[in-house]
């Protein structure tokens, strides 16, 4: 939350100019917050699905390739999972005029939780459909199974936003460079 108030003589700030707050009476209990929208939520989850969908497709591509195992292919995916979803994030908030360094830490905020939320729906679907882990990419099964569990991780993903957004946090730090 940003406070508009003034340093005091022992480096304290006054906040007794909230300027756009209403009056938070001391700031015990209040959430500060207006509900997030489902609209706003879809949006980041799309935001993050788009990430996480190229880390993982190149995941399992660059591992089946090089005939890797399931778990160093899945563990592949997962990591340029989240290395494509912050980057799109990075992306953006560069082109807003921040640095590198802050920018990284507006993506690790903003992404970490739906990130991990995300993967974990999505690669726990995979593990559960019969069959998924033992198909490759020219198998109808593999891409049929990847598909289910982007959706099954989108369905997930998006409430956590919605409340996480609601509350400030994920890509709600965000829409301040947009």
């Amino acid at each position: 939350m940003e406070h508009h108030g003034h340093a005091t003589h022992d480096g304290h700030a006054d906040h007794s100019e909230h300027t756009g707050h209403a009056d938070h009476g001391g700031h015990s209990g209040h959430s500060g917050h207006a509900p997030a929208s489902w609209a706003m939520a879809i949006q980041a989850t799309l935001h993050c699905l788009t990430g996480c969908a190229i880390g993982e497709v190149l995941g399992m591509a660059v591992g089946t390739a090089l005939g890797w195992h399931n778990v160093p292919t899945m563990i592949l995916a997962i990591a340029l999972a989240f290395v494509f979803g912050y980057s799109l994030t990075i992306r953006g908030v560069l082109r807003a005029g921040l640095d590198l360094r802050a920018a990284l830490r507006v993506a690790l905020a903003a992404d970490t939780v739906s990130i991990a939320v995300m993967e974990l729906a999505d690669n726990a679907t995979i593990l559960v459909f019969p069959g998924a882990m033992d198909a490759t990419l020219a198998d109808a099964l593999f891409w049929l199974s990847l598909a289910l569990s982007f959706v099954v991780a989108f369905a997930v993903t998006t409430p956590v936003n919605r409340w996480m957004i609601g509350r400030g946090k994920g890509h709600a730090v965000v829409h301040q460079y947009h």
